[in-house]
């Protein structure tokens, strides 16, 4: 746990004086509030040269009312432990601000057990890396949300969706009840919502082109209805009121899905 003292001291050590003083609390009244997603490429926004590849925070931002803000920080290839380890929850914290929302959903990285720097451990590090946005969140006055890891494309012979993330959903929903954070069982709806597609229709939701069989990324429809069941998470456990939320009943056309120029490198 010395590793995660230290990383949570960093993140939030000058957090606290603002988040406990009633000019911060007067700031939060009057600003618009901003929504932060912390996560990897099933959120993250795509550029040109991966189009039609598109994540789910692309998306998100439809099903919300312009009031609030959305501020999509989720980057390929990241887990959990090298979101950290990389300043970028110290880039979201040092944003954040009373009344903030930050939106946590990481494990297909976490997974990867033969790559040190990403891998954590469901039950022990996976949790502790998860206590840091927490954490750090509430040192800001802002308020942390947890998102199972949506489900990939994957079925058995006899046509069920099945699950691929192990333990990990299942430890975060633990820690949410422990530390209680509201949580939006993403994982659960994801596979419900891929059995009822069915094998051949799920194609159209993943990144399945003439040269590319992806299932665990995205295309535009894909996005759009794993956005609208995040939507649909935070007006259920009430992080969200429902004048927030906007056209959770409504058609989406995959036209207002863009993808701007890369302005740098992109990122692994």
């Amino acid at each position: 746990m010395a590793l995660t003292r230290r990383q949570v001291g960093m993140a939030v050590g000058a957090a606290v004086p603002l988040a406990l003083s009633g000019v911060g609390n007067a700031q939060a009244a009057s600003r618009r509030r901003t929504l932060y997603i912390a996560g990897d490429s099933t959120a993250a926004q795509k550029y040109a040269d991966a189009a039609p590849e598109t994540g789910w925070g692309m998306a998100f931002p439809f099903f919300v009312r312009k009031g609030l803000a959305v501020a999509n920080h989720a980057v390929n290839g990241r887990s959990s432990k090298s979101f950290v380890d990389e300043g970028r929850l110290g880039a979201i914290l040092e944003l954040i601000r009373p009344g903030d929302l930050l939106l946590v959903q990481f494990a297909h990285n976490d997974e990867k057990s033969g790559d040190p720097t990403r891998y954590t451990e469901p039950w022990t590090t996976y949790q502790d890396c998860l206590r840091l946005y927490i954490e750090g969140a509430r040192a800001h006055g802002a308020r942390p949300v947890l998102a199972t890891p949506v489900e990939r494309r994957r079925f058995d012979a006899d046509g069920n969706a099945v699950p691929t993330h192990g333990e990990y959903p299942a430890a975060m929903r633990a820690l949410a009840g422990r530390e209680r954070v509201p949580l939006l069982d993403i994982e659960a709806l994801s596979l419900a919502l891929w059995q009822e597609l069915g094998v051949e229709e799920t194609k159209v939701y993943f990144n399945w082109t003439a040269t590319e069989q992806d299932n665990t990324h995205f295309n535009p429809p894909g996005a759009i209805a794993v956005a609208r069941l995040v939507a649909r998470e935070l007006l259920r456990t009430r992080v969200l009121a429902p004048r927030d939320v906007v056209r959770l009943h409504d058609e989406i056309p995959t036209s207002w899905i863009t993808w701007p120029e890369a302005t740098g490198s992109p990122a692994a």
